[in-house]
């Protein structure tokens, strides 16, 4: 009789309890079929699964893909889940994703031939707690971006470390809703680059040792240009003094090695609370578009950029690009924010409102060029300020909570 009764016990407490839970899946440790069964998980993914990878070296010849809703693809941590792409066969990316909803979180990756990691049209994407690096130091071979979403909207970047990219180490395209935030930039061409892309907050960033700081820019023949509201604050920008090792012919081989901010081409950009040191051309440079475009849709120009309460060290004293043969003319050196004074394009004249709002003190020079393409020979340089104006600030980048929904028929 007791042993009847501990056994109706015991089925009544697992009735209580309730179906067992499944076993979790083990990490995924380093093996010589590791980058195969990784890119399997990838495929067989369910939207709302965390693809876990442990800690260790792992060595992967063939980039990894995934194309699956509301999924996490997550290390052990930066430097601790550590993925080689040295001995990649292929020239594309260390991973690309074209799903919504995804995070990618706690790995480094290194050596990927083409991007680190790129995401197109992936919403709602975040890329958080990561390293992606080019083990050889800043090279022209090296792949052109770190991490790399375009075509998106509502993009998550925190925390995320990138060093030796051939164009941009962290680089935002054609994308709308962007926070870049507490990640660290160092030995790119660009650090940190937002090109047509709208609604961005860059801030409490490191760019440091890159030929340019931070750029923000918009270029023509895309199928997304127009782009605007960009805020950029709370960063720190120093000592960008790599020399330019972009491959001829991109668009950032003509950033001037030693530039802290370069805007470009855009709207409603505000540049406030940074901190400048030691970035050798200038700390902020707003330029026009000069090369020629038959766009017709395209505006070349900077309008309505308000530069206010930044902190400027030391800056401006070698000159580099087509600023190096400036320099002479004006004393050896520039001050802090140079504008190429050009507010003409075509047959089009623009009021182009380029506020400066710092202390008297704080350099700043036009260089009253007119028109574009910009003739450095007939620069008419100017040390006074535009009249101050009031151009409303962008609102604070907001993003939705996870997780999103799947997309119809996914």
């Amino acid at each position: 009789m007791r042993s009847m009764i501990a056994s109706v016990s015991v089925l009544a407490l697992a009735a209580a309890c309730g179906p067992t839970e499944p076993a979790k899946p083990a990490a995924l440790a380093p093996s010589a079929t590791a980058n195969a069964d990784l890119q399997k998980l990838l495929i067989e993914a369910k939207p709302g699964d965390t693809i876990e990878i442990g800690e260790g070296a792992f060595d992967f010849t063939e980039g990894l893909s995934l194309t699956v809703d509301n999924v996490t693809l997550k290390g052990a941590g930066i430097d601790k889940t550590v993925i080689s792409f040295k001995g990649q066969k292929g020239a594309g990316e260390g991973l690309l994703v074209t799903s919504d909803g995804v995070t990618l979180t706690g790995f480094t990756m290194q050596d990927s031939k083409g991007d680190g990691i790129k995401s197109k049209g992936a919403d709602d994407i975040v890329y958080k707690d990561l390293k992606v690096e080019w083990t050889g130091g800043p090279l022209a071979t090296n792949g052109a971006y770190g991490v790399y979403p375009v075509e998106s909207t509502n993009v998550l970047i925190d925390g995320v470390t990138v060093s030796g990219a051939s164009d941009a180490g962290i680089y935002v395209g054609q994308s709308d809703n962007i926070i870049v935030r507490n990640s660290r930039a160092e030995y790119n061409v660009a650090g940190i680059e937002i090109e047509n892309s709208t609604r961005a907050d860059v801030h409490d960033n490191v760019a440091t040792k890159n030929a340019g700081g931070i750029l923000v820019f918009d270029l023509p023949d895309l199928p997304k240009k127009g782009g605007h509201s960009t805020r950029v604050f709370n960063n720190q920008i120093f000592e960008n003094d790599t020399p330019n090792f972009a491959p001829p012919g991109n668009i950032v081989a003509s950033v001037p090695t030693g530039t802290g901010v370069l805007l470009m081409a855009n709207r409603d950009v505000h540049v406030f609370g940074n901190t400048f040191d030691k970035n050798k051309t200038a700390h902020v440079l707003i330029v026009s578009y000069s090369n020629t475009f038959k766009d017709p849709d395209y505006n070349p120009l900077p309008r309505d950029f308000v530069i206010r309460d930044n902190t400027y060290g030391e800056g401006g004293n070698d000159p580099q690009g087509l600023f190096q043969s400036l320099a002479p003319a004006l004393g050896g050196k520039l001050p802090a924010i140079v504008w190429d004074g050009v507010t003409k394009y075509g047959d089009k004249t623009e009021d182009v409102r380029i506020v400066v709002r710092e202390k008297p003190e704080v350099g700043f020079i036009s260089l009253g060029l007119i028109s574009t393409p910009p003739d450095l020979t007939k620069a008419k340089p100017s040390m006074d300020r535009q009249p101050d104006t009031q151009i409303r600030e962008p609102a604070p980048v907001v993003l939705p909570q996870k997780p999103v929904a799947a997309k119809e028929g996914a």
